[in-house]
């Protein structure tokens, strides 16, 4: 007799052991997320067996843990072929317990931290609670000033003290010659960032952050990689949209086109960002910081399709959500970079490059051509600052030598 777990699943006998009372609400949890139907019968079936190995183990419901996973996959394996989803379904049934109140939250035995990374991560709070800076900043300053302590005392004692220029130049000098330009730079910049925490901690007296080499910046005599106004049209039109995820793609391209947005900015875009009254869409900038934008009618009305019929239902409070299960928003800022790359592939269009930055370069060229000033510019593109509008607006001199609007920093 076939027992129904489900309306979807059914096992062949009913479950047994102490997770047999929870199957159902397992299932129905992981269909709620948006997992197919075979991988939703995969998992119950994994689930059911584990609780029937539970049972002939003893193990009680409330001790259920990580390692009996583990110890009933290496039983399983013993028996059947294993396969790739049998250790993430019984992640997800750990998971599902944990958050149910059934079992507690697994504890993990963390090492000592070395003096390095305890330094480290005081100054990331730092960062956190005096500079405010955003969360990804933090980890990548945090990381850098790890791999500087960690190069010049290893695992021990840290003293500041005992620092001296030549450290600070060889180390950058080393591992400048092993890292992209972009990273480069910023590993300089957090140097420099950490070095004055330490000053301004007391815990050396020299101003070692002056020391701090210079990474060239060839790229800037160049002109900034945009990708031109056709080629833009050519992606937008190349868009399948009879499909949910392209309804999703092309709303994301004319964000990246339209409002020149960054990946992370659009990730992280809640349902409640979007003013559909005032036509006002609200961004969450670098450092925490908020920018209102105009939402334009071709732009509103892509993200008002992809809601209607693209986006799958979720309690997910996020504008874009993928489309594979889990069914919740991007993980980070490179699931914007992925959509971008493969459209550009499936329409074959040699931009200049594969990432979602050029369109910002691109929104700047096309407004400087029609005599936008800087400050408009930066106002769109969320910039504080008019030296970071100057990088975007070397796309166009020739457009730029004819505005009246005087130019940071002296006249060209």
């Amino acid at each position: 007799m076939r027992y129904v777990v489900c309306d979807r699943v059914g096992l062949s006998r009913p479950p047994e052991g102490p997770l047999a009372s929870y199957i159902t609400s397992f299932a129905n949890s992981m269909e709620s997320k948006g997992y197919g139907l075979q991988s939703l019968r995969y998992q119950v079936r994994i689930v059911a067996g584990f609780s029937q190995w539970l049972a002939r183990s003893g193990v009680e419901l409330h001790h259920v843990c990580s390692e009996h996973a583990s110890q009933y996959l290496r039983y399983r394996a013993r028996r059947v072929r294993a396969g790739r989803g049998d250790s993430a379904a019984l992640r997800h049934l750990l998971e599902f317990l944990h958050h149910s109140g059934v079992v507690r939250a697994q504890r993990t035995a963390t090492r000592r931290r070395t003096a390095a990374e305890l330094y480290a991560q005081a100054y990331g709070q730092y960062l956190r609670e005096v500079r405010g800076l955003a969360e990804t900043t933090i980890a990548y300053y945090s990381t850098f000033a790890t791999d500087f302590l960690q190069d010049r005392f290893g695992d021990g004692r840290v003293s500041l003290s005992r620092l001296r220029a030549s450290d600070v130049i060889e180390f950058v000098q080393r591992k400048a010659q092993r890292l992209h330009l972009k990273r480069a730079k910023l590993m300089t910049t957090a140097l420099r960032s950490f070095l004055r925490y330490a000053r301004y901690r007391g815990d050396m007296v020299p101003d070692l952050a002056d020391f701090v080499p210079v990474v060239a910046n060839w790229s800037m005599p160049s002109i900034p990689r945009a990708i031109a106004p056709d080629q833009i049209r050519q992606l937008l039109s190349s868009i399948d949209r009879r499909s949910g995820m392209g309804l999703r793609d092309y709303a994301i391209l004319l964000l990246l086109a339209r409002l020149g947005l960054r990946s992370g900015e659009i990730v992280s875009l809640e349902l409640t960002d979007i003013d559909w009254t005032a036509a006002r869409l609200t961004v969450r900038g670098k450092c925490g910081q908020r920018n209102e934008l105009p939402l334009h009618a071709d732009v509103g009305k892509a993200i008002a399709a992809y809601l209607r019929h693209g986006r799958p239902h979720s309690s997910c409070r996020r504008v874009f959500l993928r489309t594979k299960a889990p069914i919740t928003g991007f993980r980070g800022a490179c699931g914007v970079g992925s959509i971008v790359r493969h459209a550009l592939q499936r329409a074959g269009i040699d931009a200049p490059t594969t990432g979602a930055h050029q369109f910002r370069h691109g929104l700047a060229a096309d407004m400087l051509r029609h005599g936008a000033s800087l400050s408009e510019i930066g106002e769109i593109l969320g910039h504080r600052d008019p030296q970071t509008t100057m990088i975007y607006t070397k796309i166009d001199i020739k457009a730029l030598r004819t505005l009246a609007v005087p130019w940071p920093g002296g006249a060209l």
